[in-house]
């Protein structure tokens, strides 16, 4: 539980730094947009956005049905913020994130151990580069095991 709590105090301060870099600028950004992973959904990032929200940030947390609709729900929820925001994502979210991150509000792109595709890549694109690395690390414990 403690590795837990630890994990998310560490992803809100990377976040909270990600932000403050851009804060020299005369208008700091005060938004973020939590896209999550594949096997959980939008409430995975509630301890972090409480976190955020303490630190004074505007969270949203994107709920995503499925590739071309969570791409269109993370533009839609990009639409509704009041200025430049930085994209977060998580796992799949990386690929949501690269493809939504063309929107003229976005500051930046943050990938919490997330795909990271080049844009139009997409789902299938890292779906790929993931199982190259599995057939890679299945090489690498074999040799090892020899």
């Amino acid at each position: 539980m403690q590795h837990l709590k630890t994990w998310r105090s560490l992803v809100a301060t990377a976040l909270c730094l990600a932000v403050m870099a851009g804060a020299a600028r005369a208008d700091p950004i005060k938004n973020l947009v939590l896209v999550h992973g594949a096997w959980i959904d939008a409430s995975g990032w509630k301890p972090v956005y409480a976190i955020l929200r303490r630190e004074g940030f505007h969270v949203t947390m994107v709920q995503e049905p499925s590739f071309a609709d969570d791409v269109a729900a993370t533009t839609r929820s990009l639409d509704l913020q009041d200025g430049r925001t930085v994209l977060v994502g998580h796992s799949y979210g990386g690929s949501i994130i690269t493809e939504a991150g063309v929107h003229p509000k976005v500051a930046g792109l943050v990938y919490v151990a997330a795909h990271a595709p080049d844009i139009g890549g997409g789902r299938g694109r890292a779906r790929q580069a993931n199982a190259e690395c599995a057939c890679h690390d299945r090489r690498r414990h074999q040799e090892d095991a020899r």
